[in-house]
């Protein structure tokens, strides 16, 4: 490679975690380079910086655009397309928490859907039916959560996020709360 080594380090870790959450490593690797560049870089500047094959960054640019993650500039007077990544970290954040939903999880719901409208013909089948339907309602459920957090603004869903386990208290609070009111209000069986 032919990059700085605190660059290097981080391209080269990427990479790794990449094949981990089911990405080529080269995908990885490029998605780390883009996203440190000060500017956009050509495939050939690629290529040459992290010593692979024009054609290996071809393919890893297409994934990468296939999953919304780079974008793609141009400049004046130079035929060749250059890559960037986008500047807000959340931005990214939202886009592969949204593509890998569409990958993975919205399947995942037609898939138990599908097989939660079959009629059980035995025992076994029921009871993994009964199995799928829990399955299927906590992933509709997460679905639904999803969909209310990526509505909120980057300011209140980080807040939301520094909050963590704080939350939990929050829901405490809020529950100690209702149960008052409920006990104060007059109860129209004790009229006399």
């Amino acid at each position: 490679m032919n990059l700085p080594p605190l660059v290097q380090s981080f391209v080269l870790h990427f990479g790794e975690m990449g094949s981990r959450w089911g990405i080529n490593r080269t995908v990885g690797q490029i998605y780390a380079l883009l996203f440190v560049s000060p500017a956009p870089v050509c495939a050939e500047e690629i290529a040459e910086s992290l010593g692979i094959s024009r054609s290996n960054v071809s393919m890893s640019l297409r994934e990468l655009q296939a999953w919304n993650l780079v974008i793609l500039k141009h400049r004046p007077d130079d035929r060749r397309d250059f890559f960037t990544t986008p500047d807000d970290v959340w931005h990214i954040l939202r886009t592969l928490a949204e593509e890998r939903k569409k990958r993975e999880v919205d399947p995942t719901l037609s898939v138990l859907r599908e097989i939660l409208m079959q009629r059980p013909a035995s025992e076994a089948e029921r009871h993994a039916q009964q199995r799928m339907s829990e399955m299927h309602t906590l992933i509709e459920q997460l679905t639904h959560w999803y969909e209310d957090v990526k509505q909120l603004e980057t300011e209140r869903l980080a807040t939301l996020l520094s909050l963590g386990a704080k939350v939990t208290k929050l829901l405490e609070a809020k529950d100690r709360v209702v149960s008052l009111g409920r006990s104060r209000r007059p109860n129209p069986a004790n009229k006399s």
